[in-house]
């Protein structure tokens, strides 16, 4: 599925993908987050961390006429407050979207799927 979007010139499609690979890189520059985990793979009560090449599998796109919907699904490292984290992660997301894209975010809705302890 893509996004299309009519310019002056001509169409741009924009794939979800795309969207989904600038989304979770700009979650995980927020402080407290460990990374981004897939949304369907939750084995045994714990997330995998996803890599930079997979943020597509812990993000869906979804399209609402001209407007767009994110989920994410994170992992936050323990000590955090997490509504802080999730706040600072829709703020950044949103503002890198539609900086990049020039998308019009209607909302971002985060999922925690785990917490972990970081080792220095």
């Amino acid at each position: 599925m893509s996004i299309e979007l009519k310019k002056d010139d001509g169409i741009v499609t924009i794939t979800n993908e795309v969207i989904a690979t600038i989304a979770g890189g700009a979650a995980i520059e927020c402080y407290g987050i460990v990374g981004m985990a897939s949304k369907n793979q939750l084995r045994d009560g714990i997330a995998e961390i996803l890599r930079k090449e997979n943020f597509a599998k812990g993000v869906v796109v979804r399209q609402e006429e001209e407007h767009v919907h994110i989920d994410m699904y994170i992992i936050v490292s323990y000590g955090t407050k997490i509504s802080e984290v999730a706040h600072n992660v829709q703020s950044q997301v949103k503002y890198n979207l539609e900086k990049t894209l020039g998308l019009k975010i209607r909302s971002i809705n985060i999922y925690i799927q785990g917490v972990r302890v970081i080792q220095d």
